[in-house]
């Protein structure tokens, strides 16, 4: 955990959020910025600062754990029929505000592409 970080922080539960899910390496919960009718955050519990941070143990635990959830979610949100979409945002350029790493479950609306 990073003392600084706002997402292990929610984790600690330090700072409440709304949750939809969680298991022993994941949390996702919903922003509270939202730009879609669904829109949730996927997190890994341990704290890893970006995609570029990933070891191959991350990969095969973490990694893999956060999609099951989003599948999950997607179902449980009644979104995955239509369709959504799961970002992660990398580095400043790449939209990334928050250096923990994060997954966006985005839907209940036509998404349009390219994105921005």
């Amino acid at each position: 955990m990073s003392k600084d970080c706002i997402f292990c922080k929610i984790v600690e539960g330090e700072i409440p959020s709304k949750k939809v899910y969680e298991d022993d390496m994941v949390l996702a919960f919903h922003d509270i910025t939202p730009v879609a009718p669904v829109h949730v955050l996927i997190i890994p519990k341990k704290h890893i600062s970006s995609i570029l941070d990933i070891d191959e143990s991350d990969a095969e635990n973490y990694i893999a754990k956060i999609h099951l959830a989003a599948k999950k979610i997607a179902k449980d949100l009644g979104i995955a029929e239509n369709g959504f979409r799961l970002v992660n945002n990398c580095g400043d350029a790449g939209g990334q505000t928050v250096y923990h790493i994060h997954y966006h479950l985005l839907g209940g609306r036509n998404l349009s592409w390219p994105p921005g």
